[in-house]
């Protein structure tokens, strides 16, 4: 469903408010997690040198999952033995910003499911080995784009398949991630995103972003340079959705399971708000 008049969050901070007020669906107080897990995965595709290490808090509210990836030592593991049972209310005020998106990631996404959303796009990832799966995926991220030739865009979050589209459509690919130096065709990886927020034309980022604190300042950035804005979410892909059309331009969500867990059809939802339909 569409934002109402009474629900433009600004910043995350605002939606947990809102969520806290009853905008969005029940009072969070009346919803509690019934599974939290925590999972250690890592990927290195064959012929490849890069090996993608990730760690994922996920809470189960109702039939939805939250999810949330964190730096390595961002969260110890054991925080999923602490959560199960928790009210969502307790746990969106919890001091560990990465407990407070993946409550607010399940909560999201047990009230407003992608598959009820008119404004979302359902496509199913086809079976197969994670190299397939996770093609797929990217070509239906890099379907959200239309690039200009020499257009600079940021990638905060680097995915190399990515970064090899950009470059196909003549665009200017501005790579930022923590944990990489070079991306596989040799660019270096800026760690610091404060350059290409002001340099970009466009900017792509990940969910990732909403777990280190730094969505927000891209999310300012974008509305206030007016450039187009796309994420990638499985972390939050059912938070970033209520900033549609409020700073960002498009999205892909990826609920969980991820295309990584699963060799069977999974399915992605992609957005985009009203204007930016066939080009950026």
């Amino acid at each position: 469903m569409p934002l109402s008049d009474h629900a433009q969050p600004t910043s995350v901070a605002t939606l947990i408010h809102d969520v806290q007020r009853g905008l969005y669906g029940p009072d969070p107080e009346t919803l509690s997690v019934v599974g939290a897990f925590w999972i250690r995965q890592s990927t290195q595709f064959p012929g490849t040198q890069q090996k993608y290490r990730n760690y994922y808090l996920l809470l189960r509210v109702g039939a939805a999952f939250g999810a949330c990836c964190v730096e390595r030592d961002q969260l110890d593991s054991a925080v999923a033995e602490e959560l199960s049972g928790q009210p969502v209310s307790t746990l969106l005020k919890d001091e560990r910003l990465a407990v407070r998106i993946a409550a607010l990631d399940a909560y999201l996404n047990a009230v407003l499911p992608h598959r009820d959303d008119a404004r979302a796009t359902p496509m199913m990832l086809p079976s197969g080995t994670p190299p397939v799966r996770a093609v797929a995926r990217d070509e239906a991220i890099v379907g959200l784009l239309k690039l200009q030739t020499a257009q600079r865009v940021g990638l905060i979050g680097v995915v190399n398949p990515l970064v090899k589209a950009i470059q196909q459509q003549g665009a200017i690919c501005l790579p930022c991630d923590f944990n990489m130096a070079h991306t596989q065709d040799g660019l270096i990886v800026n760690q610091d995103m404060q350059p290409i927020l002001e340099q970009a034309d466009v900017l792509i980022v990940t969910g990732m972003t909403l777990s280190n604190g730094s969505f927000d300042q891209i999310l300012a950035a974008a509305r206030r340079r007016a450039i187009p804005l796309i994420v990638y979410a499985q972390t939050g892909s059912g938070i970033v959705p209520r900033f549609l059309g409020h700073g960002v331009t498009a999205i892909s969500a990826e609920p969980f399971p991820f295309s990584q867990f699963s060799a069977d059809p999974t399915p992605i939802y992609l957005y985009r708000s009203q204007g930016h339909e066939s080009s950026i």
